[in-house]
């Protein structure tokens, strides 16, 4: 059972987690180049769309992941090891920046570069791309160090 939990933790992660980093990361470039005042401007903002809908889809998605996760370490009895413990930590504050953050401000970003009349390249659509970028990279970055850590798990007893 064990072995079928974990399983199922590590593609819920692959499969869910995967695609909102990637789409979170993609947003920011996106939206400054919807808001260029170029040609393209219409495509950009299908692709802002598509982007934000596959950032609130797959975050809905990625609560399997941490379901999963508590199943398997149950299953390992690892619950009290402080490598899971600061795992889970850094699981929820990756969480509360997704939801809490980035899809509120991607929601905002994308009614801004759809409203017309402001100056391309300037303003606070310019400022959001900046502000999401940041926050995408330190979701980014959260989920990385999770990732070493369910590698690595220093002081595990469960022979990593």
């Amino acid at each position: 059972m064990t072995k079928l939990l974990l399983s199922l933790h590590v593609l819920a992660a692959v499969l869910a987690v995967g695609p909102v980093t990637v789409a979170a990361s993609m947003f920011p470039k996106t939206l400054r180049r919807a808001h260029s005042g170029a040609p393209e401007d219409s495509e950009a903002l299908a692709g802002l769309r598509t982007l934000h809908r596959i950032c609130r889809v797959y975050a809905g998605i990625g609560v399997a992941v941490p379901v999963f996760g508590f199943a398997t370490a149950s299953s390992l009895d690892v619950l009290g090891s402080g490598w899971l413990i600061t795992s889970i930590v850094l699981t929820t504050a990756a969480a509360a920046i997704l939801g809490l953050l980035i899809l509120p401000a991607q929601d905002n970003a994308l009614t801004a570069a759809q409203t017309p009349g402001a100056a391309p390249g300037t303003g606070p659509v310019v400022h959001s791309a900046a502000r999401l970028a940041m926050l995408t990279g330190v979701f980014n970055l959260l989920w990385a160090t999770v990732t070493v850590l369910m590698i690595v798990r220093p002081g595990s007893t469960t022979g990593a």
